[in-house]
């Protein structure tokens, strides 16, 4: 298709359904191990595989997670919330059915307010239709090597708890639905309801998309379409684009609309980047919900959800514009300091405080201190320069006792022995120099470089640059700052 290129009369209407795997030690209604891996149907138990006779129980830190998320997701938390069966066919649904949530959600009417991809200054809500808890089927393991059409089953998936969490069709780009993801993704790890691993299954995503065409004969919608297998946020953007495309030039090509078809599941082959057809989407009534008869309603009391309200502390939009205004950082370094989790933003603001530079700590942090987490393929609770240190460094930067580059060498050498940053800077010979010293270095190298006066005499201000580079030569220690003054006072002298 070449439809990227053109800009078609059609607004793209998308609805997220992302599947949260909550982090619970045990699964929704068993006692089974909740974690990843393991050899297939090994963390399994007779409830996992709908033996008969076997009997769920309710995991009660799975509907506190719910509730938690619900909360930070500004969601009605209800008085009474119920489990309903769910029928349908699966090879990896052992029981026939799936216990999930229908017409009494646990949590219903919330919102989630994301940086408009086109303005990243400027916030758009997203709806939040409900978000349900429901236990996960198992996995199917296809095999189409050498010829091969087999297809196993690993039912270890079979029960973990899962929230899913459905919004309104408020997103109209492929890019709207990615900052909608990144948000979310970020509000849920932050909160520590879940890792959203989506390369282990812990986050997943379907997008149900249709387009609103303008035509002579007025607005015309076409049929919903329903994506799965998305297993990346850029895996979701290239498949709301190539879908939107698809159902254009099939609109141009039969004219159907959305009264003509029912609505489809389509999968995403990311290879071929293209959707394909799976069948016709399921209606609720297909379902056949009811009431599971072996799970009893569960009774939320107001002051259990306000008990839950009170441990969600600062929540990342929040903290986005505090860390802005309290320390007079960009939007783009608070948005990259939130995103990598309270332990980065607790450092950061010692950093801030013990340097008294808010500015600067962001700056090191984004730049010298991600680099060296990268290098050592760490993370910042186990990073060996702690933040008291790195803001005493930052102070003496602040107060022209250490030029950037001095300091950065002092930094890479705690880093790599472990001293503090008195013991590195020792380590080093580095020195402040003093002003009279420093005055004495900068005549010796204007006496030696006589053409630099004619050239400052005649205008050219930059004609000292390259002293300067000199300064560092004869002496290391010597600020970069401090040099430039002195060497203008003294051209300005003669």
């Amino acid at each position: 298709m070449t439809m990227a290129t053109l800009t078609p009369p059609f607004n793209t209407i998308i609805g997220l359904e992302v599947h949260v795997q909550l982090k619970t030690r045990t699964k929704l209604f068993c006692r089974c191990y909740n974690r990843f891996g393991g050899e297939p149907n090994t963390q399994v138990c007779a409830v996992c595989l709908g033996l008969p006779g076997s009997l769920p129980v309710i995991n009660r830190a799975a509907v506190d997670l719910a509730i938690r998320a619900g909360l930070a997701l500004g969601c009605s938390i209800p008085p009474l919330t119920k489990w309903d069966r769910k029928q349908y066919f699966y090879p990896d649904l052992p029981k026939g059915y799936q216990i999930s949530q229908f017409d009494l959600p646990i949590c219903s009417n919330g919102h989630l307010d994301m940086a408009d991809p086109t303005d990243p200054h400027r916030q758009k809500r997203i709806r939040i239709t409900r978000a349900h808890l429901e236990e996960d089927a198992g996995k199917s393991i296809h095999d189409e090597s050498a010829g091969k059409t087999e297809s196993r089953i690993d039912l270890n998936r079979c029960g973990t708890p899962l929230l899913e969490i459905v919004s309104e069709p408020d997103l109209r780009s492929a890019a709207e639905a990615k900052s909608y993801l990144t948000e979310l993704k970020l509000l849920m790890t932050h909160l520590d309801i879940s890792d959203c691993e989506m390369q282990e299954g812990s986050l997943r995503v379907d997008a149900n998309v249709n387009l609103w065409i303008d035509s002579a004969s007025g607005q015309i919608a076409t049929p919903i379409v329903e994506i799965k297998n998305m297993n990346s946020f850029r895996s979701v953007e290239r498949a709301i684009n190539y879908e939107a495309e698809r159902q254009y030039v099939a609109w141009q090509e039969t004219g159907r609309t959305i009264k003509d078809e029912p609505k489809t599941t389509r999968g995403w082959d990311d290879v071929r980047e293209h959707t394909f057809i799976q069948r016709e989407k399921e209606e609720s009534a297909d379902y056949r919900y009811f009431p599971d008869p072996d799970l009893p309603p569960v009774r939320i009391p107001r002051e259990h959800v306000e008990s839950i309200r009170e441990t969600l502390g600062e929540l990342p939009a929040a903290c986005r514009k505090r860390l802005e205004s309290e320390y007079q950082i960009k939007p783009y370094d608070a948005d990259v300091i939130v995103n990598q989790g309270p332990s980065m933003i607790a450092y950061f603001e010692s950093v801030a405080i013990a340097s008294g530079d808010g500015r600067r700590a962001s700056n090191w942090i984004l730049q010298d201190v991600m680099r060296a987490l990268k290098e050592r393929d760490g993370t910042i609770e186990t990073f060996p320069l702690p933040a008291i240190t790195l803001g005493v460094l930052l102070r003496r930067v602040t107060s022209g006792n250490l030029d950037n580059a001095r300091a950065r060498e002092a930094f890479a050498k705690a880093i790599e022995t472990g001293q503090s940053i008195d013991e590195a800077v020792d380590s080093m010979g580095i020195r402040a120099v003093d002003a009279s010293a420093l005055d004495d270095l900068c005549r010796q190298i204007l006496n030696a470089n006589p053409q630099v006066l004619e050239d400052f005499k005649a205008g050219k201000v930059q004609a000292i640059g390259a002293l300067i580079g000199q300064a560092r030569k004869i002496n290391p220690n010597a600020n970069p700052q401090s040099v430039r003054e002195s060497l203008l006072k003294l051209l300005n002298s003669q």
